[in-house]
């Protein structure tokens, strides 16, 4: 399963943010240089993460964008279903409507479960922990 860019480099976005939560309000150009992501896309997936109250915009010369809560309170579930636009493995699974085969389908059930797995990971995962874990060692984790 691959996740959309969407939600890579949102996820990467918000750990930015998370790492420069002290600064005060970040430029989309400072992000776009540590992470290696165009500013233009940057743009386009900040708009939902402003919308559902993630990211709050500062107006003025010292302006730019500041996470709207701790970074131990986001956690990486929320950025991804946000992006990806639910929980969903396969659209199947969340509307009957969308398959002719979803009253009968064997494997219906399987995608349920599994997507429900991978979210309840990425639900006890929290923007802190990321950082926590890049500090802690050479492993760290990667987003």
């Amino acid at each position: 399963m691959k996740l959309s860019t969407k939600s890579r480099y949102g996820t990467r976005l918000m750990v930015d943010m998370a790492q420069h939560y002290e600064d005060g309000p970040i430029h989309l150009t400072n992000i776009a240089k540590r992470q290696g992501i165009s500013v233009k896309y940057l743009e386009q997936i900040i708009i939902p993460l402003k919308r559902a109250r993630y990211i709050q915009s500062v107006r003025g010369p010292k302006g730019g964008y500041v996470l709207a809560k701790p970074p131990e309170e986001i956690t990486v579930a929320e950025i991804v279903a946000l992006m990806e636009e639910g929980t969903s493995l396969v659209e199947c699974s969340d509307r009957n409507e969308s398959c002719q085969r979803s009253s009968t389908c064997l494997t219906r059930h399987l995608w349920k479960e599994a997507a429900q797995a991978m979210f309840d990971k990425l639900q006890a995962i929290t923007l802190a922990d990321i950082i926590k874990g890049a500090n802690s060692g050479p492993a760290g984790r990667g987003v």
